[in-house]
């Protein structure tokens, strides 16, 4: 009896050895699926930021170009089309990556349980081992081996119910792992795919904006006195409050589209009441129906997630006068609304800033891009690009505090001077229709 209790005693003494052994081993195999998981967030960065189109591509593209009509409607048409084609892209890598990170956590979260279970699994491996060198004795030929056999079955029974059950859990672990490995395979073929095609367009947008810029009558050398003469304004001025009325006030391409836009909104009474696209007319000139009531009708500038609202208190503990959406790096930014860009350029702690006017006494603003693409005077139609973001965020007091590396897309809106909620003016997605 007491050789039993030794030998129970020095078993139990050998398993916790293994055990404490087993849980150190544990913990470089977490910083190794840290490390795992760093290395596959920068290969997803990677897998869409790196892809460049083939030159007979670029060439095929830009023979497209070349055999478009040069008139304006059409130049309109396809660059909203093409704006529109980039921003469903964008979307859908967005939503690859997310599934790919997701993927990627789900096989990490495999790959340690296997590793918890390591010690259970050595020991039922070693025991069969000890069963297979010293198998129970045979009664017919050895009845007097009665004990050992007994000794043999009572082993027996405690180690095969285990064995089945983590050889269970086994091979449904390793079978998740393989079905793993081949949705990630399959999410990267798409995310590869779809980052190609987001190549192409973005290669087309270019020359198209290229196309309409050489349509563009309004002579460089005003044009680079006026951004001269804004940006001395934007110096100078203490508020957007106060730039907007200085540039509407001293640069005659924003006192002119001033001017535009207060006719615009005249022009507009009453077509609201009727049944039509107001964004149908690629070649219109002005806004078909006034800002007013162009409420649940505006596409969204970028396509993003938004992190901080209008109203929301802010670091300062102020409220926030706009909203912030997170964008994937180098989107496309494309205008929320008809109007004239009245300023263009960079001003304060907002970055890069774009200032429309859109009639009535509203102005739409956009900051944080890393370039803008529409000149002062220019009258940009809906879902026309008029920028692109950086490739992090912008420091920047209307950013401050989002806790988010992405490039942040800010969006005000003003009505005589005063920040106004955006939200209404968005149409609806399918998703939040969905929703009710």
């Amino acid at each position: 009896m007491s050789a039993l209790l030794g030998s129970g005693q020095a078993t139990a003494t050998e398993s916790v050895e293994e055990t404490v052994q087993e849980q150190t081993a544990v913990a470089p195999e977490v910083n190794a699926a840290i490390d795992r998981k760093k290395a596959r967030e920068e290969e997803l960065a990677a897998l869409s930021r790196d892809i460049e189109i083939s030159t007979d591509r670029q060439a095929a593209i830009a023979r497209e170009i070349r055999a478009l009509d040069r008139d304006r409607e059409t130049l309109n048409a396809k660059i909203i089309s093409t704006s529109d084609t980039i921003k469903g892209l964008e979307t859908e890598l967005s939503d690859t990556e997310r599934r790919l990170r997701s993927l990627g956590e789900n096989e990490d979260a495999v790959k340690l349980s296997l590793i918890a279970r390591r010690d259970v699994l050595a020991e039922v491996l070693a025991a069969l081992q000890r069963i297979g060198r010293r198998p129970p004795p045979a009664l017919a030929v050895r009845p007097s081996d009665a004990l050992s056999a007994v000794r043999s079955a009572i082993l027996l029974n405690a180690v095969m119910p285990e064995l089945k059950v983590e050889t269970e859990a086994l091979a449904a672990d390793l079978e998740e792992l393989h079905r793993l490995k081949n949705v990630i395979a399959e999410e990267k073929n798409r995310l590869r795919g779809d980052a190609m095609r987001l190549a192409e367009e973005k290669s087309r947008l270019e020359l198209l904006l290229s196309a309409k810029r050489q349509e563009h009558l309004k002579s460089v050398q005003v044009l680079e006195k006026e951004k001269k003469r804004a940006a001395e304004l934007a110096e100078q001025a203490g508020s957007l409050e106060e730039l907007i009325a200085s540039l509407e006030k001293e640069i005659d391409s924003a006192r002119e589209a001033a001017e535009k836009s207060r006719k615009a909104a005249l022009d507009a009474k009453g077509k609201a009441s009727r049944s039509f696209d107001p964004f149908a007319d690629p070649g219109r000139l002005a806004p078909a129906i006034a800002f007013q009531d162009a409420k649940g009708q505006l596409p969204q500038p970028v396509a993003g997630t938004l992190l901080k609202d209008f109203g929301e208190e802010d670091e300062f503990g102020g409220e926030t006068e706009g909203q912030s959406i997170a964008t994937r790096p180098g989107s496309n930014v494309t205008s929320p609304a008809d109007g004239w860009v009245v300023y263009s350029g960079p001003f304060r702690s907002f970055g890069q800033l774009l200032i429309l006017n859109t009639g009535d006494g509203y102005h739409v603003l956009l900051a944080g891009m890393d370039r803008i693409d529409a000149e002062l005077g220019q009258f940009v139609l809906t879902g026309e690009p008029v920028g692109v973001m950086g490739a992090t965020q912008w420091a920047s007091a209307s950013t401050f505090g989002l806790g988010s590396t992405q490039p942040i897309l800010y969006v005000e809106f003003r009505k005589d001077g005063r920040a106004i909620d955006p939200t209404p003016w968005w149409a609806r997605t399918e998703e939040e229709k969905a929703r009710g």
